[in-house]
């Protein structure tokens, strides 16, 4: 099991993180919700003995929820009285709020679990680093990046290979941890790249982000909506219809059932249809269930649960006559996770249709969001929380996704010089194989990156 590694790289990120100038402050609190530290001038991140306790309560209340929700009671085969001693001591030698954070992180990467994650505390601001990144193959390259960002300033573009960020070389196995410690345990304002253009010399550069302030008095939960709704790029559901293939860019399974009810009407008036899922990270279980049962003519076992303390199946009942019978043609990629890889696999079981794309994350489990709150008799309350497995998914062939993923029909991976011309190869090849002839280029011109 992957353990020892995330052992030194999370806390020499931690540490890093607090040492460079670059960084913004790493743990400050909105005054909402650290009320005291609204005219604290001294630095937030400083374990102080309120601090010291407040950090080593979330690290017993996260241990505590996992013991009593975790799927399996085995815990993977880990001695959580042992890692829970582990994480106490070296907490107790962390000099800031932001490295004590990054030891939490390190208890619950023990289980190994893509689902299993601390959710710290949020920050009084936003960081837009102006760029977005993706994995095809086995190499990250730069996929997007936003007009008039400092990133487009320095000469940061699609279809540039990232060697290394602030360090670090990015690999499809750490990826998700870079990002989760870059971007939340120690978020920072800029970040020192090393990347290649195609056939170029590697060249290094230091991006800025944009940061935001959010007014001081701000509810946890608008903190919450806007991060949700200020991203960098829009994800909203589109729809196009080309050619007689209605084409429905999911951006994750969180939309309402009206919504997939309309797409199943439209799709009834076309002879395809395509579900992109690229960089879909998943989302309801409900809506996953919804849109299967109206694209199969029978019910079908999407996966069986294995909880904590039993096991059923998770059955997504036919609309019957009324399910959608044409051609289906799914896109994944490397950021397609749980409930897109679900969706995925049991297209490719059922022999419903063909996946085209790029192997998916592996990332697929279920899990439940438990808030978590310390301080709040001293009045400097700090919000958290934790996400625990409470299934695993076994899709119907017996075999789980989990640090798998799913494997394309038909593997298809843009190239650099693709990627720098905006060019689509994916949903080229899809289109053709319902019959619609079209050029990467100008599939590439469906759908744009749209920044705010």
């Amino acid at each position: 099991m992957r353990h020892s590694g995330f052992i030194s790289q999370v806390v020499d990120i931690m540490v890093r993180a607090i040492c460079s100038p670059i960084v913004v402050v790493s743990v400050a609190i909105a005054s909402v919700v650290c009320p005291g530290l609204a005219s604290d001038k001294k630095n937030v991140d400083e374990m102080s003995t309120l601090r010291r306790q407040q950090v080593e309560q979330m690290l017993k209340d996260v241990r505590d929820k996992v013991e009593k929700e975790y799927y399996d009671p085995s815990f993977h085969g880990v001695n959580l009285d042992a890692r829970y001693k582990d994480a106490t001591q070296k907490m107790s030698a962390m000099n800031s709020f932001s490295e004590a954070l990054g030891i939490i992180a390190w208890f619950l990467d023990a289980l190994n679990d893509s689902h299993t994650n601390f959710v710290p505390p949020p920050r009084p601001y936003l960081i837009r680093d102006g760029w977005e990144a993706s994995f095809v193959g086995q190499k990250c390259f730069v996929t997007a990046v936003k007009p008039g960002s400092d990133a487009a300033a320095k000469g940061l573009k699609p279809g540039d290979w990232i060697l290394s960020i602030d360090g670090f070389q990015p690999t499809r196995e750490n990826w998700r941890k870079l990002y989760f410690a870059f971007h939340y345990l120690a978020p920072r304002s800029g970040m020192k790249l090393v990347v290649s253009s195609p056939e170029g010399q590697p060249r290094e550069l230091m991006i800025m982000s944009e940061v935001r302030p959010l007014p001081a008095q701000y509810s946890l939960a608008k903190l919450v909506a806007r991060e949700f709704e200020e991203g960098d790029l829009w994800d909203v559901p589109i729809t196009i219809e080309n050619g007689g293939v209605l084409i429905w860019k999911l951006p994750r399974f969180l939309v309402s059932d009206d919504q997939i009810d309309d797409l199943l009407r439209k799709a009834n008036k076309h002879n395809a249809l395509i579900i992109d899922l690229r960089g879909n990270p998943g989302g309801a279980e409900e809506n996953l269930s919804r849109l299967v049962s109206g694209l199969f003519d029978h019910d079908v076992k999407i996966a069986d649960r294995d909880e904590k303390k039993q096991a059923k199946p998770l059955i997504a009942k036919s609309r019957g006559s009324h399910a959608y019978t044409g051609k289906l043609v799914v896109l994944i990629d490397s950021r397609s996770a749980s409930a897109s890889e679900l969706f995925a696999r049991v297209v490719q079981l059922e022999k419903r249709g063909i996946v085209i794309g790029d192997r998916s994350a592996g990332a697929v489990m279920e899990a439940r969001t438990f808030p978590l709150t310390q301080g709040a008799a001293l009045g400097e309350a700090v919000f958290c929380g934790v996400e625990v497995t409470v299934a695993d998914l076994k899709m119907a062939d017996g075999k789980s996704l989990e640090h798998v993923g799913v494997t394309p029909d038909e593997i298809v991976l843009p190239s650099p010089d693709e990627l720098a011309a905006g060019a689509d190869p994916q949903l080229s090849v899809a289109l053709q194989k319902v019959g619609v002839p079209l050029s990467s280029a100008a599939a590439g011109q469906l759908f744009p990156a749209h920044w705010k």
